[in-house]
């Protein structure tokens, strides 16, 4: 394996290391590309005559969004403005007298479960914002003994424990949906919280619905060890969560399913436990903000790049993914192997460890993307975002089928079910990669930017994701996704 240096990232001993950066990403997945492009694919032709189209459709929706095209970047914390409702400001309300290094903590610490909460929910499910959380969704460290065996027993008296002083939310008679408490206790000196019209009742569905859920629930406390300070999540809470915990948290019934329900809480119990190890090895807090730390140095460096980010993203996250892939024995999350992917790194260079393996790390990127704001409020500067790669899931993936650029050779390909590893799949994402690097260029023209003034990430956000959800419901009633995965809730 050659050990030329990739850009933006320390060296490392670690074997998959190279698989981790986005350069990677890049060069293996144009390998399946240009392969494609060759004709030699059994799943796709490439249509790259209708690019143009969709660089049009994106711009046009681009100004709609942000006519003054000032963008910001692609992230999480744009779903947590559903509704045009500031909840950042009652987050910084909630966090106020804190230093920053305990602010950007409590930031990350929201940001990596919100996102690793975040894959597709399925169409039927949404979300009504509510500052209360289901009881069954606290952390079971937070009740009394008295408390907790009452709960237990309201829940085994089902139904009729409604009438006896358990409000029902009018979702579901499941005890563990319809029961609520107030709301949670909050730190004996909370400050105020800000008039943000949260409480008005807004429904909401898909990304921003799971955003939302998860933005109240942590602050709310589920994920807290502490009673006294509910905005942190602590491994030792995340570990106990189980899909009676989340369905409280979204409030989930057979009338208001979720997919993946299970995968999700296997995800963020996984989470506790990786958790708890980086900090024994590390001497840090026990928490996903002990990445600022890392990242930092503790606060005190100023700048880092991307690419680090997402390293040290997949470095302490990579082993919460169990279906993922594993190569040389080692887990590598969201990569996968493809007969075209080849062993280039960028730079013209080769990893022959991982050759053969296209690494597409949707959630760590979006994650990476999701964190560079924290990280700037910080103080932080992150150099290199456009090292990123576009995200390969279904809106960005979904808007270049549906536009006519990737097009599968039979059409009823896109009536199966398929899993995250087939072929299939791996390369219509790896496609996706390349394409939307193409397609980045034509929107800038259009938009009369060059790609410093509107880099990828805002691209993404004003943009190619929002462009494939409309044309999804242009095309089809329910504003599915063109074609569908057999999703546990933990790649998409």
């Amino acid at each position: 394996m050659s050990e030329t240096p990739l850009e933006g990232v320390p060296p490392s001993p670690h074997p998959l290391a190279r698989l981790a950066h986005p350069g990677t990403v890049r060069a293996r997945c144009a390998a399946i590309t240009r392969s494609v492009a060759n004709n030699v694919s059994t799943h796709f032709t490439l249509d790259r005559s209708q690019l143009p189209a969709a660089a049009e459709r994106v711009a046009a929706l681009t100004l709609r969004r942000y006519p003054d095209l000032n963008i910001p970047c692609h992230s999480r914390w744009r779903h947590f403005e559903a509704g045009d409702v500031d909840r950042k400001a009652e987050f910084d309300a909630l966090l106020a007298g804190r230093s920053v290094a305990e602010m950007a903590r409590a930031r990350f610490d929201l940001t990596v479960l919100s996102v690793l909460l975040g894959a597709g929910a399925g169409g039927r499910w949404s979300y009504a914002e509510r500052h209360e959380v289901a009881a069954a969704a606290l952390p079971v460290q937070r009740h009394a003994s008295d408390e907790l065996l009452a709960l237990l027993d309201r829940a085994a008296k089902g139904p009729a424990a409604a009438a006896a002083g358990i409000p029902n939310d009018g979702r579901d008679d499941s005890p563990h949906d319809t029961a609520t408490t107030g709301p949670a206790p909050a730190p004996a000196a909370a400050p105020a919280r800000a008039q943000s019209g949260a409480d008005a009742g807004g429904v909401y569905a898909r990304s921003e619905g799971l955003a939302v859920a998860s933005l109240r629930a942590f602050v709310a406390g589920v994920f807290s060890a502490s009673k006294s300070d509910p905005l942190r999540a602590d491994a030792t809470t995340l570990k106990l969560v189980d899909a009676a915990v989340l369905r409280g948290v979204f409030q989930v019934a057979p009338a208001n399913p979720m997919v993946g329900l299970e995968g999700r809480a296997g995800l963020v119990s996984r989470l506790g436990d990786v958790l708890a190890a980086e900090a024994a090895r590390s001497g840090l807090q026990a928490r996903p903000g002990l990445l600022y730390d890392q990242l930092t140095a503790g606060g005190t460096r100023t700048e880092v790049s991307a690419a680090e980010v997402l390293g040290a993203v997949l470095r302490v996250l990579s082993p919460i993914f169990t279906s993922g892939s594993r190569v040389q024995g080692l887990p590598a999350g969201d990569a996968w192997p493809h007969r075209w992917a080849g062993a280039a790194v960028g730079g013209n260079t080769i990893d022959t460890t991982t050759d053969g393996w296209v690494p597409l790390h949707k959630l760590g990127q979006w994650l990476s993307y999701s964190l560079v704001e924290p990280l700037q409020w910080a103080g932080v500067q992150v150099t290199g975002i456009d090292a990123l790669t576009g995200l390969p899931e279904y809106r960005n993936g979904g808007l270049l089928i549906d536009c006519g650029v990737i097009v599968p050779r039979d059409a009823r390909d896109l009536a199966r079910t398929w899993k995250p590893g087939d072929e299939f799949i791996v390369e219509w994402r790896a496609l996706t990669v390349t394409l939307l690097d193409e397609l980045a260029t034509l929107v800038r023209a259009r938009l009369g930017k060059t790609a410093a003034e509107l880099p990828l990430a805002c691209i993404l956000e004003g943009g190619t994701w929002a462009a494939g959800r409309a044309i999804a419901a242009e095309l089809r009633s329910d504003g599915a996704p063109p074609l569908t995965i057999d999703s546990d809730g933990t790649v998409f």
